[in-house]
């Protein structure tokens, strides 16, 4: 028998689920408890295959659009990512019973961007076009109140009705480095520009980067445990990258994995997006310790205790 060529893993921690991902995954699983199955779901709930065919077997019904849920008495989840005005004023006309799991640092955004509203002020939003939680931002208020700006050379051109009547506000779930580029040449540009009053993007994202951030450097390869469409998963492939790691890619289960990737890689960084699942992160590692010999630690960067409450329909 051949010997396994040795592999240093580093974990990357906080990594995986967050307080807002986590719970909106409760939600579904209490509302299916409680009032049994189907529970309709708009959007993904969160942004993660795994976790959404998990809830599916359950008995989760997923759809993008409330006309395709039939009139029922069965609750409709709106996902994490938060939907626009429009959605639960809809789901009242059809007297749905709707439970909302928006992440509470995206209504917090959602707040804020209606205060600068009712004071008068244009707003910016930073963010990516087509991006659910944008998409709800966005919704909050009548068209044409909100100008989304997705890059520095987007700052650079936007010519605003009142200059001096600005505000911005971002997706919660952005590059930490990208974004500050992008306020810096809009405060640049219009220096009475008004400020989130504590940061938008969220803490998880900031930790996860910020962790990412320190161990890149330092491995041959990076993994992110996550889906194409998770942006925070994303942005982490592209913080490694800038971290200096020569290679870092997504990777959404163990079969997923590449082999010939990581031919003379010794030292390899694991993280994952705050919607990916610890399972996900151990069955990866397993996969690994099946073609090398491992040894697994890890670097902490922050410490994680924030929780939020469930809708008070589903506590016990």
């Amino acid at each position: 028998m051949t010997k396994k060529r040795p592999l240093e893993i580093i974990l990357c921690a906080p990594r995986g689920f967050c307080a807002g991902v986590d719970r909106a995954i409760q939600i579904v699983e209490l509302a299916l408890e409680k009032y049994g199955a189907p529970v309709y779901v708009r959007h993904e709930i969160v942004h993660n295959k795994y976790v959404v065919d998990g809830l599916r077997e359950k008995g989760a019904v997923f759809v993008e659009e409330l006309d395709e849920i039939p009139d029922t008495d069965a609750p409709v989840i709106f996902s994490a990512h938060g939907v626009p005005k429009s959605v639960p004023a809809n789901a009242k006309e059809r007297k749905m019973f709707y439970l909302d799991a928006t992440c509470p640092l995206v209504s917090k955004v959602h707040v804020e961007a209606q205060r600068h509203f009712d004071e008068g002020k244009e707003i910016v939003l930073i963010g990516h076009a087509g991006h659910p939680e944008v998409i709800g931002t966005m919704g909050q208020l009548p068209d044409g109140a909100i100008t989304l700006i997705e890059t520095v050379e987007d700052a650079e051109k936007f010519e605003p009705k009142s200059p001096d009547d600005l505000a911005f506000v971002t997706q919660t779930t952005l590059s930490v480095d990208d974004t500050a580029a992008i306020v810096a040449a809009l405060q640049k540009r219009f220096p009475s520009i008004s400020a989130p009053h504590k940061e938008d993007i969220c803490y998880a994202t900031t930790n996860r980067q910020e962790a990412v951030k320190q161990v890149a450097p330092h491995v041959d390869a990076m993994v992110v445990v996550g889906a194409p469409n998770s942006s925070n998963s994303m942005r982490l492939v592209e913080v490694a990258d800038r971290a200096g790691c020569p290679k870092s890619g997504l990777i959404q289960r163990a079969s997923d994995i590449v082999w010939s990737d990581f031919e003379g890689v010794n030292k390899l960084g694991i993280s994952a997006g705050a919607s990916a699942p610890e399972e996900l992160v151990n069955e990866i590692i397993e996969k690994f310790g099946e073609h090398y010999e491992i040894t697994v630690s890890t670097k902490v960067t922050a410490e994680e205790n924030i929780a939020f409450n469930v809708p008070r329909e589903l506590r016990a």
